[in-house]
This record gives structure tokens, C-alpha cells and sequence, in this order.
């Protein structure tokens, strides 16, 4: 869907949840579910209904393919998904959506892969209790129930007593197999238990573990990380338990290698978590970026590249993290504007702080995500180069995203060394739930990217995990909060607590985790 939207017309202003009134997905849809003059509660469930029925009693390739309009080339079928109107018959593609509600004022949708409900203002899926229970009984069952039922028996029960755990949008299941476990700390283990928090929570990752892609059956690898790993995955969304897990294979695996550069990490000392996810992802890749694993004894030898990795590999880590940065010289000597361009692969985008740090006094606004990115990948900054045209050596070098990988991992370089001395930077820096990537990229240096939707939306990213450090470098702490569908969980160790919106952003993040938005 375009991201852009139209103008909000006056919105209904929903109270906070309170225990035993009904809830709602979002102000838009209350306008149609909920009391007062616009109420058409009996038209919109039958409507609904009727569109389930269309796309769950059709064969799936109907309603996971798009026909193009008389506008484009007649029989051409696209892999992008139908949007059924809410409150009419019409049935539009991703193009045809936004002009069709700017003339029917139409604003709600039902996707056709899914059947989840897509606000045209809200430019996002809501997740409204009385149709996901309709659209669930319809997906797992094949039909509604014959029972008639009063508009309250339709919310399904709150999760607990407590009014603080109830939300206007959406309602918990219970943990068992959803993936929501803790990892008990084996000693100074918070490294390493919050970036396998963020790792179980990656859908890409997941997707991968659970769909067999590293049988352990045919892997023969001593201490093999790789399986480690599925094993973990497994006890997390086979196992319906909510107690602690302990990661001792994972630990174990690299406590064992021979490698060097690991051997920091067979120590009772506390590690960084950013160097742990780069072992940890150079690891897997070793194993998994040949295909399947051979009958040897020991873990494959550790190959660099010129990068420092493989730019071709097909691997499941260089598929979900990996992207490429191109960097830009251009001659400043007038009679020449010489440019030299290069590419290279990226695991993560590393910001440094300590510059912004000894400006926050002078600059009243707040740090933000976006300025550091504009700073480093909008900015021009003067390099030293000897032009190879005219010998000049001043030029100016710009950095900018050539690809965008699926899974954007940002660090905030919150640790530096002074005169020996490491120490924490600890400047507030806010960042988005949704973050726009295209500014940043080579493709928006080339062209006018301001109307192009479609590019617009392969580089919007939405918050996935983030990692924050608490406390000072040696006694510090690491804690980790990740996104289970629309709710947010905090990782403290084994200890496992529901978090809002706000509790994530105001948190000093040291690590950011976007998964981007067209992956499905």
C-alpha cells in the first residue's frame, strides 16, 4: 500500500481499555462497530463475512494473486495481494486502492492473502478482537458458528484482571508456543541471551530453523553452532512452556571452537553484544553458506573475503542481514569533477556518538536515529584522494546505501576508548517504530523517488528488537525487548514482562533491529 494517506477526517477518540468494555482496532473502525449515530455493526459483519467466505473458500492462488487493471497488460498476474472494500463490492489491487478511497472516502480493506483489515488512515493491518475472531473460527473451522451471538460475546476474554495489561488494540495469548521465553544468564551470559532473543524473534531466521533448513539429523559437525541454534528454536515454538531455557549448547559450541577469535568468549567476564551477533552470524554462515553440511568432524575453516565476507553467498544470514554500501568520491577541482565510486558488503550500520555527544550542549534539539543516518549517509565530508585525472587531492567522499538487506541491524556505538580508558557515551538518541530508509539510499541520489510508492515501501522498515545496555561499562547489564506480533515483550534474562510502545522508545537502545516491510 502507498504510505502516503489521505487527509484524517475528525477522528473518534478512543478512552484507555478498561476491563469488560469492548475494544476496538482502531478510532476508524470503532466508527462502524461501536455505539453512537454511525453504527453499522449488522452491515459490517455481514460484509466481512461474505468476504472471508470469498477468500477462504476459493483455491489459494485466487486470493494470493493480484489481476491488473484495464490500465496495464490484460492477463498479467502479479504476486501482489487484492484489497476487498469493507464497505462496498469493490475489489482493488495496490495501485487502484488509494484513488478508490480518495473518491468513495472508503477508507477500510480487507487483504486477500489473509483476510486481516487494512486501514486506509490508519496506513497500517489493525487488529480488531471482533473480526479476528470471525476470521480465525472461519480460516481454522471452514465456517461461522450457527449460534447467534450479542456484539460482547464476540471479544474474546482479557488476558488478566489487570486493567494495565489490556490494550486498545489487541489482546495477549498466552506464551506456550508463541516463542516467549526467557534465557537464564549462565553466568555474565546478558550478551549473549539478548541477541538470541533477537534472533528467535527474526522471521527470517525463524522461518528458516522451523522449516528444517539445517537438519540435525544430517549434520555430522562437532559442536555444531548451526544446530545449536535449531535446537533453540525448536524448544521455543515446539515445547508449550513458558519456563527458562538454557542456551548451554550455544555457549558450549563456541567455548569448544578452536578458532581465536572466539576465545574471548570462554570467559566469566561480560562480552559485547555487538561483537557476540557478529561471531555468532560468521559462524552460521560458515556452516550453512554451502548448503548442507558435509560428513567432516570438525567446523569448516573460517574463510574471509576481501570484505570480510561473501558477497555472493546465498546463505540464510546474507539473506536476512546482509546489504551494501557504495561510497562516492568526487574530485573537487573544477576542471575535472572526477568521480570514483566503490561497493562494499555491510553486516550492520555502526553510528558513532562521540561526536554528537560534545555537541548536545550546544544543540538544544534531541538526538535522533535520523540525524545520526543523515550524517553519515547524506552529508558530504572532505577526504584525502589523489585524483587519478588530474592529481588533485581535494575531494569530497559520501557514503550511501546501494542495497537495503531485509533485516537492518543499527548500532549505536555507545563504548570508546580514551588514553586506554573504555568508557559509555551516554547520550539519549530517539528513534522510530517505523523507519524510512530511501533518503539513505543510492537510488534517491539518482532520481526523484517522491512519487514512487513502490519504491517507497522496499525501503520502509518497522522496529523488530532492540538491545539497550544499563549501567557502566565493566558492571553493566544487557536487556532486550522484541515485537510478538503488535505487542512488545521485555527480556531480562529469564525474566519475561509485557512492555508498551513508550517503554521501547524511551530506552537507551544500543542495538535496533528493523525488519523491512515488504518481506512478506
Amino acid at each position: 500500500m502507498p504510505p502516503s494517506r489521505p487527509q484524517t477526517p475528525a477522528e473518534v477518540q478512543v478512552k484507555e481499555a478498561q476491563q469488560g468494555v469492548p475494544r476496538y482496532g482502531c478510532p476508524h473502525l470503532q466508527q462502524f462497530l461501536g455505539p453512537g449515530p454511525q453504527n453499522k455493526l449488522k452491515e459490517t459483519i455481514a460484509q466481512y463475512k461474505g468476504i472471508l467466505g470469498v477468500i477462504f473458500d476459493r483455491p489459494p492462488l485466487i486470493r494470493q494473486t493480484s489481476q491488473l487493471t484495464k490500465t496495464d497488460d490484460m492477463g498479467l498476474v502479479t504476486l501482489t495481494p487484492n484489497y476487498l472494500c469493507l464497505q462496498c463490492t469493490v475489489t482493488a489491487t495496490e495501485r487502484s486502492c488509494l484513488p478508490h478511497g480518495n473518491e468513495t472516502k472508503h477508507r477500510l480493506y480487507v487483504e486477500s492473502r489473509t483476510g486481516s483489515v487494512y486501514c486506509q488512515m490508519c496506513d497500517d493491518f489493525v487488529w480488531d478482537p471482533t473480526l479476528e475472531d470471525m476470521r480465525v473460527r472461519k480460516m481454522t473451522t471452514g465456517s461461522f458458528s450457527t449460534k447467534k451471538r450479542k456484539h460482547e460475546d464476540l471479544l474474546p476474554d482479557p488476558v488478566t484482571d489487570d486493567p494495565k495489561f489490556i490494550s486498545t488494540n489487541t489482546i495477549e495469548n498466552p506464551c506456550r508456543a508463541s516463542g516467549i521465553r526467557g534465557i537464564y544468564n549462565m553466568g555474565a551470559t546478558c550478551y549473549m541471551n539478548v541477541i538470541l532473543q533477537c534472533f528467535v524473534h527474526n522471521p527470517l531466521l525463524r522461518n528458516f530453523y522451523l522449516g528444517d533448513k539445517h537438519p540435525r539429523d544430517e549434520c555430522s559437525y562437532k559442536n555444531c553452532m548451526s544446530c545449536a541454534m535449531d535446537d533453540m528454536f525448536q524448544q521455543f515454538y515446539a515445547e508449550e512452556t513458558t519456563t527458562g531455557y538454557s542456551a548451554s549448547n550455544i555457549l558450549a559450541s563456541f567455548w569448544l571452537s578452536k578458532r581465536k577469535a572466539y576465545e574471548e568468549l570462554a570467559s566469566n567476564k561480560e562480552q559485547d553484544a555487538h561483537e557476540f551477533f557478529q561471531f555468532l552470524t560468521e559462524e552460521l554462515h560458515e556452516i550453512n553458506g554451502g548448503g548442507r553440511p558435509s560428513r567432516s568432524h570438525e567446523t569448516p575453516p573460517l574463510k574471509k573475503a576481501k570484505n570480510g565476507n561473501d558477497p555472493g553467498c546465498k546463505c540464510v544470514v546474507h539473506t536476512t542481514f546482509y546489504g551494501k554500501l557504495q561510497s562516492t568520491i568526487t574530485c573537487q577541482n573544477p576542471k575535472c569533477g572526477g568521480v570514483t565510486t566503490s561497493v562494499e558488503s555491510f553486516l550492520d550500520l555502526s553510528l558513532g556518538l562521540e561526536a554528537f555527544s560534545k555537541k548536545k550542549n550546544l544543540n538544544a534539539t534531541p538526538l535522533s536515529l535520523e540525524k545520526c543516518l543523515d550524517e553519515e549517509y547524506k552529508n558530504w565530508e572532505h577526504c584525502d584522494y589523489n585524483c587519478h585525472k588530474c592529481d588533485s587531492n581535494n575531494a569530497k567522499k559520501q557514503l550511501s546505501i546501494k542495497t537495503l538487506p531485509n533485516v537492518l541491524c543499527i548500532q549505536l556505538k555507545r563504548f570508546k576508548q580514551n588514553n586506554g580508558q573504555a568508557s559509555k557515551i551516554e547520550t539519549p538518541v530517539s528513534f522510530p517504530l517505523k523507519l524510512e530508509m530511501l533518503p539513505y539510499t543510492s537510488q534517491a541520489r539518482s532520481q526523484d523517488t517522491r512519487e514512487n510508492f513502490a519504491l517507497v515501501r522496499t525501503a520502509t522498515y518497522d522496529l523488530q528488537s532492540v538491545v539497550q545496555h544499563v549501567g557502566q561499562l565493566e558492571t553493566g547489564h544487557y536487556a532486550s525487548y522484541s515485537r510478538v506480533g503488535n505487542q512488545w515483550f521485555r527480556f531480562n534474562d529469564h525474566n519475561v514482562t509485557l512492555a508498551s510502545k513508550s517503554d521501547v522508545l524511551q530506552t537507551e537502545a544500543f542495538l535496533l533491529f528493523y525488519v523491512i516491510r515488504s518481506l512478506a
